[in-house]
């Protein structure tokens, strides 16, 4: 079993919580997890993990979430360059930057700002833009396992919540959409171990999210990139998935059939199998 390593740096003035798996001089694997304010290293770990065989895993609780300070900026551009103090800060050199749903988002804007850095990117479940959020609304309203909140539809991708009570209703009312296999034992579980920061969110979703579109810059994009996605997933439909791949120069997509928003928890063997592949491909780690 890999021992992790967790520490806390001070990064661009902000208290982060980083954890590593594998050996040091491993390839470096950074992977920045989604949902700001919601979000935490937690399930980075669980779905990259099993690569610190070969990998040096790196991942971190990025401000305004999990157990890190709630310094903000909560830009892009900050949390841009907090992924490249970490990098220089670790002396990790070339790296793959991996991230799932909004840690997609910041995996791709770090890969344009530092281009030289990025031996290839793995995004799941991410968007380049917010052309298909209308969907995710449609989705949750026409939701028939369980019935949703009302208030928490009017709410989705929003960032306006009042307080972290607020928040934490808006999360459990939403919940039940991110699964392909509804379990209201597992959403509670969810619910209950997540650490709120409502401020993060309603600046990442009121403030970025509104002027956020990189489909014009995706050309730029020239590492090799493996764009995975849940058949079902509601929040980032397949079609976001395909404008990414189909854009940028190296894009390689595959469609977990058996997933929603989270194939690298629902579909783990065949995730970590498709993901392991691709670091093969494009010569970072060896063939198993």
């Amino acid at each position: 079993m890999t021992t992790s390593r967790t520490h806390t740096e001070t990064i661009n003035g902000a208290r982060i919580v980083i954890e590593e798996l594998g050996p040091v001089e491993a390839p470096a694997l950074v992977v920045h997890h989604g949902a700001p304010g919601l979000g935490s290293r937690s399930e980075p770990l669980r779905s990259f993990g099993p690569f610190a065989d070969a990998c040096r895993i790196v991942t971190f609780d990025a401000r305004g979430s999990g157990s890190s300070s709630d310094d903000g900026p909560f830009s892009h551009e900050q949390w841009v360059a907090d992924i490249e103090e970490i990098r220089d800060r670790l002396d990790l050199g070339d790296i793959v930057m991996a991230g799932g749903s909004y840690g997609g988002f910041l995996a791709m804007e770090y890969t344009l700002a530092h281009p030289e850095r990025v031996r290839a990117l793995v995004l799941r479940d991410t968007a380049a833009d917010t052309s298909h959020d209308h969907l995710a609304v449609e989705r949750a309203r026409a939701f028939d396992v369980v019935t949703i909140d009302p208030w928490a539809i009017e709410r989705i991708g929003t960032g306006n919540f009042a307080d972290n009570a607020e928040f934490e209703r808006y999360w459990r009312a939403i919940l039940p959409l991110y699964d392909h296999h509804y379990d209201p034992a597992a959403v509670e579980r969810k619910a209950a171990a997540t650490q709120y920061h409502y401020a993060t969110h309603n600046h990442a979703f009121g403030v970025n999210m509104p002027r956020y579109d990189l489909t014009g810059r995706l050309p730029e994009i020239t590492c090799p990139v493996l764009v995975a996605v849940g058949r079902h997933d509601w929040r980032t439909p397949v079609p976001a998935s395909q404008l990414i791949a189909e854009r940028v120069v190296d894009g390689r997509l595959v469609v977990f059939e058996h997933s929603g928003h989270s194939p690298q928890l629902e579909e783990p063997e065949l995730f970590q199998a498709t993901v392991r592949e691709f670091l093969h491909d494009v010569g970072v780690v060896p063939h198993a």
